[in-house]
Order: C-alpha cells, then structure tokens, then sequence
C-alpha cells in the first residue's frame, strides 16, 4: 500500500468520545516547591591527547591555566607563553533534584566552549558549580565518558556522538542542601501539569471526598493551581503519599493535530471532526461523504428505529478537480486518502492549514 510508505499516520485516540482517563494525582500534578535546580560551572578539561583548545585562538583557557597554577603555587615568568595541546576550557552543568542533601553525587555534562577537537580520554578538574543566588552547591571532578564515531559501510566515517560533550556519571558531589517549602504554612499547593479548569476541579473534589471532614480541606485556585490544606511536621509526608494516588477523572484536552513537516507524521490526540469545507489543491480529488440515513424495521420484526451513518469515501487524481469534505467525516479519513494517491507532506500541510483558516478544522494545528 503506497500511502503507508508516504506518510506515517498516527492517531492517539481516547477509549471513549468523551476523551476523559482516569489518572493518578502524582501523574496529573507537582507540588509547588518541590523542583530541579540547574548548577553551572566553569572549569578545565585535561589529559587530552592533542586534541585540546589552540590557545592562540582561545586566550581564556591559558589565563585559566595561569590562575590553576598560581592556586598551585606555581609561578610562572612573566611573559611566558604556554603552547597548550592537551587542555580544554568547558562548562559543567548539572540539575540538582529536590531535597539533595551533602554527600550525595549527581551526573555532570561536560562540554567545551573553545575550539577543542575532542574531550576524549579527558579528566575534568575539580570545579565549583553555582545556582541562579551565586552560592556553590556541588563539587564536581572526574573522568569524562565521550561516545566515539564508528566506521560506516565502504570505509567512510560517521560520527555517532559530539566528541566536543562528555558525561560523567556521579560526577558532582552535593555540597549543600536547597530548602524547600513543603514544610512551611498550612497549606500544600498542587500544580497541574497542564492547565485545565474541569481537571482542578475535579481534584479538588476528589480530595475532599478522600479526607471527608467538616469542611473541604481542597479547593481549586484557578485553572492550574490547588489549594490543600495539610498538616504539620513529619505527617505531611504520609499525608502527600496518600493524596498523589488518589484517582482522578481528568477532562479531556482539547483538539489538537500535529504534523512533522519532514516526514508527513500526522499525530491526533482525538477524533477530530471536519465541517463542511471545500478546497481545491492542485491536482488531488478527493469526495468524502457521510451520509446519516434511518434505519426504520418492518411492523412485526420487534426492532428499534436508528440513525445509520454510511461514509463513503472516493479518491482519484485528476487536473482542476475540488476536494470537497462534508461534516461528519473525520480528519483520519481525509488524511488516508489524501495518502492513497500520493499527496506529499507539503500538500498535507498546505491542506490543512487551509481547512484550519477557514474554520472547518476546529482544532490546534501545530507544525515540527
């Protein structure tokens, strides 16, 4: 089938129109206060074999290595000048996780910021890593891991990994701790993942069900934020454990189609249904209808009268022909056959945004 080698078409649909899931607390929401910091560091990367800053070109890494020696109680001569190969300037960065304490060890990346043709086989030396307030938070110094390029088929030579970023596992150690607010005031405040007013409500409402006392302990702020009242001391902890598995139905989000405009993947996060559009694009034809008929049993037959729908779907390429979709067909359907006869992914987005310009695809229409 030629549409499948075409496009990707990858629809991610509910179990139900409604679109609604039920999911965990902990899944749908964070606790405000209990995040990642990001650590930055400036240091010196050693041991290279050759492959290290040119330093004609990269002044800063011979006055850093001037500054390490000088720490080290070695002096060099005035106007000395250092011919280095084997030492590279990079910056550290790391994220710190919540409630890090001293002792602990985190992954570092490494990566240079001169002109050095690779990190690896290199040491990182010791360097100071900082948070957004200036203060130093971790220590990190190591041995660098660099993937390497492997040799492609008919000898020519691929590079798989930037040989210019290296990681080292547990390379920091936590110097001191970040405090957070978990503990301070009456009240936990839960933020939604994604901001939806149904969804806030309706774990408000799920908590004050859970924990039914005189008055609600939760309620909703606005559409991402909700307000729980909690207790003190070390039983906010078992408190927060039992809250973030409690089961909420979460509203469905709304329609939304995304297209990679270099491949054709077309990913929907429903059935989204068309309205009554026409649009001419080239040479595509495709008439799409959907046809509600009622079902209506013989006198004696004990049935039930019913709506049928019957969609038919016609397909054809021709010169100055229209394409003309009707309501009821979904965008799944439009898209298989805009596929079967050849469409490129640039008439697909072209398609759609047209659609979506004119009001008959009623959904968020993002492009990668």
């Amino acid at each position: 089938m030629r549409f499948i080698n075409r496009f990707t078409l990858a629809l991610l649909l509910g179990l139900a129109v409604t679109g609604a899931a039920a999911e965990r607390i902990k899944d749908l929401a964070s606790v405000q206060g209990v995040r990642e910091n990001q650590l930055l560091g400036y240091g010196l990367v050693v041991g290279l074999d050759g492959s290290g800053d040119q330093t004609t070109q990269t002044p800063f890494t011979v006055q850093s290595t001037v500054t390490m020696l000088a720490q080290m109680g070695v002096t060099l001569p005035p106007g000395t000048s250092l011919q280095l190969k084997n030492v590279a300037a990079v910056t550290v960065t790391a994220s710190l996780p919540p409630f890090a304490r001293p002792g602990q060890t985190i992954d570092i990346t490494v990566s240079s910021i001169g002109n050095a043709k690779s990190l690896r086989g290199g040491t990182l030396l010791m360097t100071p890593m900082k948070g957004a307030d200036g203060q130093v938070y971790a220590m990190a110094q190591g041995s660098l891991l660099v993937s390497g390029a492997g040799a492609a088929a008919g000898g020519s030579k691929t590079v798989i990994n930037h040989l210019s970023v290296g990681r080292i596992p547990g390379g920091a150690t936590v110097e001191r701790a970040v405090p957070t607010a978990l503990g301070q005031g009456d009240s936990i405040y839960l933020q939604l993942n994604v901001a939806d007013f149904t969804t806030a409500a309706r774990m408000a409402d799920t908590i004050n069900r859970e924990f039914s006392t005189a008055r609600n302990i939760a309620s909703a702020i606005d559409a991402r934020t909700v307000q729980v009242a909690a207790p003190s001391g070390n039983e906010r902890v078992q408190f927060l454990s039992h809250v973030e598995n409690l089961v909420v139905d979460a509203a469905a989000g709304g329609a939304k189609v995304i297209i990679n405009a270099r491949t054709g993947s077309v990913v929907m996060n429903q059935n989204v249904m068309l309205a009554d559009c026409a649009v001419a694009h080239g040479n595509l034809t495709v008439v799409i209808s959907a046809d509600n008929a009622i079902s209506q049993p013989n006198p004696l037959a004990g049935g039930q009268t019913a709506a049928v729908s019957n969609a038919g779907i016609q397909i054809k390429a021709e010169p100055g022909n229209l394409l003309h979709l009707k309501r009821g067909v979904s965008l799944g359907e439009v898209v298989k056959s805009l596929n079967a006869i050849g469409a490129t992914p640039q008439d697909l987005l072209a398609i759609l945004q047209a659609m979506q310009a004119a009001g008959a695809l009623r959904a968020e229409l993002e492009i990668i």
